[in-house]
């Protein structure tokens, strides 16, 4: 099984298509989402919370700190947050597990699974990035939301797609979401 957080950055496009994808393709998920990105999922794509449930198969309440994703027995292959904000970096970051989305990371840290983070914000102050740099020096994989163009991307869903091809691409799972590079230019 995958966790899948989604936090309250903007970009929630892009947890969301992962979690289209990998019910597609038949991978098991839990997913959580907080209260913030309850409202951000609503303003950016018009969708409630109850309408993601129907992508997973277990949902987990981001103040439930009893679920079973939150402890080291849970077996759970990785988790990936996307978009994942600052604050939830900073709190992975110190050792802070006041919700079951930091908690799951500081989990999955401590028995070294995969932990892959997709922040998404722009620019970034140096306490941002030695945040992410202390996280990755633990193992965690940090994957900006940075699309790209070689791909030759005719639209937003094209782009959306890179960046989750890309997670995927982490977590070792086949895709054909994008066309990879070919070493040399058109």
């Amino acid at each position: 099984m995958i966790v899948v957080a989604i936090t309250g950055a903007s970009g929630v496009i892009y947890g969301v298509r992962l979690l289209e994808v990998l019910k597609e393709m038949g991978r098991k998920t839990a997913l959580v989402v907080t209260d913030p990105a309850r409202i951000i999922l609503k303003y950016e794509m018009g969708m409630d919370e109850d309408e993601l449930k129907g992508l997973c198969h277990k949902f987990y309440d981001p103040g439930d700190l009893t679920s079973a994703i939150n402890s080291g027995s849970c077996r759970f292959e990785s988790m990936v947050i996307v978009p994942c904000t600052m604050k939830t970096i900073s709190a992975i970051s110190t050792g802070f597990a006041s919700n079951a989305v930091t908690r799951a990371a500081d989990v999955v840290l401590k028995e070294r699974r995969t932990l892959l983070l997709v922040p998404r914000e722009t620019p970034l102050r140096s306490v941002h990035l030695e945040n992410m740099l202390s996280i990755s020096r633990e193992g965690a994989i940090i994957l900006p939301a940075m699309p790209a163009f070689y791909h030759q991307p005719q639209n937003m869903d094209d782009l959306v797609d890179f960046l989750v091809g890309k997670i995927l691409d982490v977590l070792h799972i086949d895709h054909n979401l994008y066309q990879r590079w070919q070493g040399e230019v058109p």
